[in-house]
């Protein structure tokens, strides 16, 4: 009786390994970041489902986990989408740019037709390896002509994806002075970022007094959600600022004196438009 009983504990301490073992490994992250990001890695599967209003951008003005708004507007015109862990990576991915088709082989209403989406918010419930939870416009856009509705009935497909530049023709990159900011907080939302799209770093250069020199020395700001950055200060920090971002394929840029010494924290606030070819090609500039 013992002999049995203690055979059977064995067993289900053996069985309870098993599903340990089992649990542990279907932890772990079965993505490669470095390949979705990349923009040699060509077309990788995905699954991608949709949400919002059917011919919507997901939330009309929202850009969620990356802090962008009026993501129904131009660039973004409702082309947007959420991405699990290897696209969105912390905020690192917010505002990368990413090219998606769905082939006729997997539903008869694709059109097999490449269409342009930009990652503006976090998927937390991902399906697949890589999932794109895209606004309704951008998941109807893969569809043969007519069959957009018909498409979006599907709610989760099979496509493919890779990731290309970003192309924002007329636009400037733009810095928005986050309200809260004060002069020991100051708060950026970065957005607009031609080419690739994204900033992985973010440094700020103070002047030497109000309306002064530069001080010559960046101080690194941290990301305090998506595309918005941060600095915090136990002294009031002086501007004009100059600000210094790098993407994660290492371009920079540099804009000088971009915030003035009496910056105001207005959400649609637009830098001077000197601010033109830094956008299309990440060279240093002055403002």
């Amino acid at each position: 009786m013992m002999a049995a009983l203690s055979s059977k504990v064995v067993a289900l301490v053996a069985v309870f390994s098993v599903l340990a073992a089992h649990g542990a490994r279907a932890q772990q992250p079965n993505y490669n970041v470095e390949a979705a990001s990349s923009y040699r890695s060509g077309w990788l599967p995905a699954k991608a489902t949709w949400y919002g209003q059917p011919n919507g951008a997901g939330p009309d003005d929202d850009g969620g986990a990356c802090g962008f708004k009026h993501v129904n507007q131009y660039p973004f015109s409702s082309m947007t989408s959420c991405g699990n862990e290897p696209i969105f990576r912390d905020g690192n991915g917010c505002g990368a740019c990413y090219k998606i088709r769905c082939l006729n082989s997997s539903n008869p209403s694709c059109s097999g037709k490449s269409k342009t989406v930009i990652i503006t918010d976090m998927n937390y419930y991902p399906v697949a390896r890589y999932h794109f939870d895209l606004s309704g416009t951008a998941f109807g856009s893969m569809a043969k002509r007519g069959l957009n509705d018909k498409l979006r009935h599907a709610g989760i497909i099979d496509i493919l994806f890779k990731r290309v530049p970003c192309n924002f023709p007329g636009l400037k990159i733009n810095f928005h002075v986050q309200h809260g900011s004060n002069p020991y907080y100051l708060a950026v939302l970065v957005e607009y970022e031609n080419i690739d799209g994204n900033v992985v770093q973010m440094d700020l250069m103070e002047s030497q007094w109000a309306w002064g020199p530069p001080t010559g020395y960046w101080m690194p700001m941290r990301r305090s959600w998506g595309s918005i950055w941060r600095m915090d200060t136990n002294r009031p920090l002086r501007g004009p600022f100059s600000l210094r971002i790098r993407s994660d394929f290492g371009k920079t840029l540099v804009a000088n004196n971009v915030i003035p010494a009496n910056w105001t924290p207005v959400p649609t606030t637009n830098p001077s438009s000197n601010l033109a070819n830094c956008s299309t090609d990440y060279s240093p500039c002055s403002v």
